[in-house]
């Protein structure tokens, strides 16, 4: 694949949205960057996939991440143990995603998007909780008293 200078601003404009989404709400890349490398640069939706999963294994969101461990907001039992299932899933899903058919596994990917929106729309009830505290109870006390 040769690149274009659209295509270099195009990719880093899909990064820089997709690391914004992600520090912002917390969402993997993948929910922007399959639609948008689809979308805007005709990949196959495995090859979207495998890209999305190529820029998850790197360590690009290092700098979310520290702030916020940082600011207490990460308890890194939960990382560990979504990390472990995660690494077993991923292996899992992708074997399925590729015995399928690539127009299958665009619908899939359709229907799970909006499945979570309409939860998160319709069926999420607000929690009584300060946004500007942490919720994680385990913070290291010696930080605090500091």
């Amino acid at each position: 694949m040769s690149f274009t200078i659209s295509m270099i601003i195009i990719l880093l404009l899909i990064g820089f949205a997709s690391g914004m989404l992600s520090g912002l709400i917390g969402v993997g890349g993948g929910i922007l960057i399959v639609p948008a490398l689809v979308f805007f640069l005709a990949f196959s939706q495995k090859e979207a996939q495998g890209t999305s999963l190529g820029i998850l294994l790197l360590p690009v969101g290092i700098l979310a991440v520290m702030k916020y461990y940082k600011d207490g907001f990460i308890d890194t039992r939960v990382v560990l143990l979504v990390s472990m299932g995660f690494f077993v899933g991923g292996y899992f899903g992708s074997k399925l995603a590729l015995s399928l058919p690539d127009a299958t596994v665009k619908k899939i990917f359709a229907v799970v998007m909006m499945l979570v929106a309409l939860k998160l729309l319709f069926l999420d009830k607000p929690k009584k909780q300060d946004d500007t505290k942490p919720a994680i109870t385990n913070i290291d006390q010696t930080k605090i008293k500091s």
